[in-house]
C-alpha cells in the first residue's frame, strides 16, 4: 500500500498513522509517478485537483485553465490528500467510505 501525499498535511498524517505499513510518498519531493498520476486522472477526474488549497489561490485564470495533468505536474501540492494505492485500487481523501473501504476505524 502506497499513500501519496504531503509531509506537511495534517489529513495526510492522520491516514498515516492509521495506516502504519503504508509506503508514503511525499508527491513534492519525490513526484508522482506518471502511471499512477495517469490512472487517478482516469478515476477521479478534476476532483484530483483541489481546488480549495492555496497554492491554486495563487494560480492566475490562465494557469487554473491548463489541463488537470499539467498542474499536477508543476504544482503537487494541488493534488488532493492523499491518494492512496492499494492492491490495485485507488482511493482519494481519508474518507469514511475510505476508511471503511481499506478496513480502517
Amino acid at each position: 500500500m502506497r499513500l501519496y501525499g504531503l509531509k506537511t498535511c495534517d489529513t495526510c498524517r492522520k491516514a498515516l498513522k492509521s495506516l502504519p505499513d503504508a509506503e508514503f510518498v511525499d508527491v513534492r519531493a519525490q513526484g508522482m509517478p506518471v502511471d499512477v498520476l495517469d490512472r487517478a486522472l482516469a478515476k477521479f477526474g478534476d476532483a484530483l485537483v483541489n481546488t480549495r488549497s492555496t497554492t491554486w489561490r495563487g494560480l492566475d485564470m490562465a494557469e487554473r485553465e491548463r489541463p488537470p495533468r499539467v498542474l499536477l505536474t508543476e504544482h503537487p501540492a494541488l493534488m488532493k490528500r492523499p491518494l492512496i494505492e492499494a492492491d490495485g485500487a485507488l482511493f482519494l481523501g481519508w474518507t469514511e467510505r475510505t476508511r471503511a473501504a481499506l478496513g480502517v476505524a
